[in-house]
């Protein structure tokens, strides 16, 4: 897990600039989607305040249901446990399919079989199980191509991925804000455009 923990670490030393982004609109409205994607969103944004430290350390957890400390996280974490809220374990469903489905996966950490500890909470896997199991759509880059509850993977400077859920809130300018864990605890911020886009993904168990 030394990758895994290095890039942990070279996210945490550009978050600095990757946090910095334009002001929001006071009081931004919220788009009409549907009520599965608002209380994805909404399951997201109860993270604030709670997870407040980005942690990508290797941890031996619970099968299934199995989480780190609530306090503490990474990007992928915030979508597990938004989609925990909904009664969707991502942990179970994703290793079932690294189990059918082994060839599929990436074969980035050496391992030779899954390991429910940590496949869930790996953004490429993440992205083969939506691709595979619900719908991917152009990593565009124009704003109103994403809705409330998609979920985006973009390439961070230093080839690291990340991944976030597109909120039912826009930035001033019009553009739906992310909520995310980008080095700093879970916030909801204007970062869809920030980074190069490198999936879309909408997912409906």
């Amino acid at each position: 897990m030394n990758a895994h923990r290095r890039a942990a670490l070279a996210v945490l030393a550009s978050c600095a600039v990757a946090l910095a982004g334009p002001a929001l609109a006071a009081g931004s409205a919220e788009t009409a989607a549907p009520a599965h994607a608002l209380k994805l969103v909404r399951a997201a944004r109860a993270q604030i305040g709670v997870t407040t430290r980005y942690d990508g350390a290797y941890r031996r957890i619970l099968y299934p249901m199995g989480d780190v400390p609530a306090q503490a996280g990474v990007c992928t974490d915030v979508v597990v446990r938004a989609w925990r809220a909904q009664g969707v374990d991502l942990q179970q469903l994703v290793h079932e399919d690294m189990r059918r489905a082994w060839p599929a996966y990436p074969k980035l950490w050496g391992l030779k079989r899954p390991d429910t500890n940590i496949d869930h909470r790996r953004v490429p896997n993440l992205a083969v199980f939506f691709r595979r199991r619900g719908q991917s759509l152009p990593a565009s880059r124009q704003p109103g191509d994403y809705r409330p509850g998609d979920m985006v993977t973009w390439m961070l400077p230093g080839n690291l991925p990340h991944i976030g859920i597109i909120s039912d809130r826009k930035s001033a300018s019009g553009t739906p804000l992310v909520i995310h864990n980008v080095g700093a605890g879970t916030q909801e911020e204007d970062a869809l455009l920030r980074w190069l886009v490198t999936g879309h993904y909408r997912y409906r168990p």
